[in-house]
């Protein structure tokens, strides 16, 4: 399996914490306010353990294998599959293919997509950003701008 290393017909695109996030579907463009924004994601790549206090997260996995850890249970979600992070349940993903993972995230609320959009940068291409740790300050800035969109960090990245 290849997992794609650039993302094609692109919409808008923000280079986000090691990953390029394309938004498919803006929450301000219906009434019910879907978000559907697609990740590329390489190998190893984890978010902080987190809960969303108003909307529920939907994972589909379109390339590769992401292990995706929901209220302390654990599964692997490969391409085609799709997973429920119910709002108010800490949870957290890593990819675990070494080609790295694509998925559609879909939330309805806007809060994911408004944080994105704030930690984001816009992307300069289509493709991977350049890996970098984070320091302090960005981990910081990372959960101010969580807490402002609806979401709490409450542990680290999967290991």
């Amino acid at each position: 399996m290849t997992v794609h290393t650039t993302i094609g017909d692109s919409s808008e695109l923000f280079w986000f914490r090691g990953t390029l996030v394309n938004v498919r579907l803006s929450w301000h463009a219906g009434e019910d306010r879907v978000s559907v924004v697609e990740h590329l994601m390489p190998y190893g790549k984890s978010p902080p353990l987190h809960i969303h206090r108003n909307e529920d997260q939907v994972f589909h996995v379109l390339e590769g294998e992401i292990l995706i850890h929901i209220d302390g249970v654990e599964t692997v979600a490969r391409a085609g599959e799709t997973v429920l992070a119910p709002k108010g349940v800490p949870h957290s993903f890593r990819v675990e293919s070494r080609e790295g993972a694509r998925c559609l995230t879909i939330t309805s609320g806007g809060d994911l997509e408004k944080m994105i959009r704030e930690m984001g940068e816009p992307a300069l291409n289509a493709e991977l950003p350049p890996q970098v740790e984070p320091t302090p300050a960005m981990i910081a800035a990372l959960r101010d701008a969580c807490a402002r969109n609806g979401i709490d960090i409450i542990g680290g990245p999967l290991t």
